[in-house]
């Protein structure tokens, strides 16, 4: 019980303005258990007054009225449950969209460490479970609590001395209730847990089909899908199999109550101390009685079951975002684009080893700065510290000499463009792709960074034009084109400061050469900080930093660090000198080589 206090505890501050409407239907359940008492009672007298002296005149009076009882419950029942629904699907709602705005503000390696189906899983099933008992349970409570105190309180009215020798059975709902919570609980975490599990494996293996094609992997990939199912079979199958033993102990001891009412009502009938009448509606009181007991008992393996949910829920709300908004930020100012980097160390959560050590460097307004270094050395560590998805744990990292800690994380991203490696692209059209650069550009706006993008052109040529869906994965366009596509969105975002990572990785040198002018356009004037590890973009760039085990090792210009003969001659030991020079044996350039030679020459 601890457990759902706790998590109930965390949970009801988010009824905060809905808590009106649950005492509006807490209200409609008292009066439908009131009209439910009214109605049994109406129907002894009518028993008593018009069957049994066969009188029809005493018909319709009671008849009468309980019919009025009927509509005014029939009502009152309408608009409750109407209101519980619409209340319990706003309270998902937001706590739904309270845990989605979580998520996006926690830092990469969170996304790391759980599958992405588990986390909807969580975002999903959790959810509805923690309503189970943060609304539904709360109603279902009071509901089944009035019922239980109207019924008793009737069969005791009508006679006390019966009423208290089948109140004896009571208990035992309560006993069977906690005696299976624990087996109930267990099986629900592991459904749950299994339930995401199922989710994960389904969305990886449609997220990788090319590869589950092209390598004969359906069979395995049905087996991983299989041991996630069987797994939450098993689960599903004990905690139905505990929850209908339950059900299946009520339903005896229910008979086992309304035998022992209605034998002792016959004895009492045969000795004239009570009516048949009486004995119907305190047989029906019991009846009516027993359902909102075993409700209560039945609420309890519900609370515990969501207990599993809440405590996924929990998981991820505990979880810190990396960074956070100043306490007192900054004024906004116009940001001219100088980045500086003063003795900045990091290391991620739970590493061993810094990733980023002792780093100092700066880029001056409109410098193209290119990082390089052996895969792993913490490269594109610095570009995460740049665009603030972590904070460095030593040293300072300044824009235009204020430090990004003391800066609006809006702000600063609006000011900061990354252009990453992986062309991300959002399930909706072209036009709403480019535009999430920057929310709210006209469609001019959005058309003119495509042209700077040498976009327009293949969007124009597309069926619906800017209008064509595309989503993570598509077919519609080329790699070349989606690049376009992200270049035009980096466009329209118009920031000062630029970070590039690996900006033709996976492009064929022609869809390479279609993407170098929008480079170019989209470079000049800005501060660039390009992350790459082909060292044939090096030569034209006004500053090279070499990253070796997360150490600044060399900074300098291409000739300079050649001359030097260190890390960076090492790794350039198998290029040209010159990024247009031509390639042993008379080749043409590569596709990285012509790339930097076109993004960096003036314009024509």
């Amino acid at each position: 019980m601890r457990e759902v206090r706790e998590a109930f505890g965390r949970f009801w501050p988010l009824t905060r303005g809905d808590r009106r409407w649950l005492l509006l239907i807490i209200a409609c359940v008292i009066v439908a258990a009131l009209a439910e008492t009214a109605a049994i009672l109406l129907f002894a007298e009518l028993t008593d007054h018009a069957l049994e002296a066969g009188s029809l005149a005493a018909f319709w009076g009671p008849a009468g009225a309980w019919l009025a009882v009927a509509v005014l419950g029939a009502v009152v029942g309408y608009l409750g449950n109407s209101l519980a629904v619409w209340t319990a699907e706003r309270f998902v709602l937001r706590l739904r969209a309270s845990v989605f705005r979580h998520v996006q503000d926690l830092p990469p390696h969170f996304f790391q460490k759980y599958r992405r189906g588990d986390l909807v899983e969580r975002l999903t099933g959790d959810v509805e479970a923690i309503e189970q008992m943060v609304v539904s349970g709360v109603v279902g409570a009071v509901s089944a609590a009035f019922s239980a105190v109207f019924y008793s309180a009737a069969a005791l009215w009508l006679r006390w001395d019966l009423a208290l020798v089948t109140f004896l059975l009571a208990p035992l709902f309560l006993v069977a209730a906690r005696r299976f919570a624990g087996r109930i609980g267990t099986a629900a975490r592991d459904e749950r847990t299994a339930d995401g599990a199922i989710t994960s494996v389904v969305e990886e293996s449609l997220g990788n089909i090319v590869l589950t094609q092209a390598y004969n992997r359906r069979a395995a990939e049905e087996k991983r899908l299989d041991r996630e199912a069987r797994a939450w079979l098993r689960a599903s199958v004990r905690g139905a199999r505990a929850s209908e033993m339950y059900e299946q102990f009520v339903e005896v001891v229910e008979t086992l109550c309304v035998l022992t009412v209605i034998g002792l009502g016959a004895w009492e009938i045969a000795q004239g101390r009570m009516s048949l009448g009486q004995l119907l509606a305190f047989a029906a009181f019991l009846g009516y009685l027993y359902p909102p007991i075993r409700d209560l008992g039945q609420l309890g393996l519900t609370l515990t079951a969501a207990t599993a949910g809440a405590r996924r829920l929990q998981e991820i709300l505990d979880t810190e975002p990396a960074v956070t908004d100043p306490a007192e930020p900054v004024p906004a100012w116009p940001v001219h684009g100088r980045v500086s980097f003063h003795g900045t160390s990091f290391r991620y959560p739970g590493a061993e080893h810094d990733s980023v050590h002792d780093v100092t460097f700066t880029a001056a307004p409109g410098e193209f700065v290119l990082v390089t270094g052996p895969s792993g050395a913490g490269k594109s560590t610095l570009a995460k510290l740049l665009t603030r998805f972590y904070d460095p744990s030593a040293g300072v990292i300044r824009l235009d000499g204020v430090p990004l800690g003391d800066v609006p994380l809006e702000f600063l991203r609006e000011n900061v463009a990354l252009l990453p490696q992986e062309t991300l692209v959002l399930h909706g059209t072209i036009r709403e792709n480019i535009a999430c650069g920057r929310p709210g550009a006209t469609d001019e706006e959005i058309e003119r960074a495509a042209r700077d993008a040498d976009a327009h052109g293949f969007v124009r040529g597309l069926p619906h034009g800017y209008e064509t869906l595309i989503t993570p994965g598509t077919a519609v366009l080329s790699g070349g084109q989606l690049q376009r596509v992200a270049v035009a969105r980096a466009m329209l975002r118009a920031a000062p400061v630029l970070v590039l990572d690996e900006p033709t990785t996976g492009l064929d040198a022609l869809a390479a050469r279609r993407v170098l002018q929008p480079l170019r356009r989209l470079v000049s004037g800005r501060t660039t900080v390009m992350i790459t590890h082909d060292l044939a973009l090096a030569p034209d760039a006004d500053r090279i930093l070499v990253v070796d085990g997360g150490r600044l090792v060399e900074q300098g210009t291409h000739e300079e660090l050649m001359a030097r003969g260190g890390t960076y001659a090492r790794l350039a030991d198998p290029l040209p000198t010159n990024a247009a020079t031509a390639t042993a044996g008379g080749a043409t350039d590569t596709a990285a080589e012509t790339t930097m030679r076109l993004l960096l020459q003036p314009s024509r």
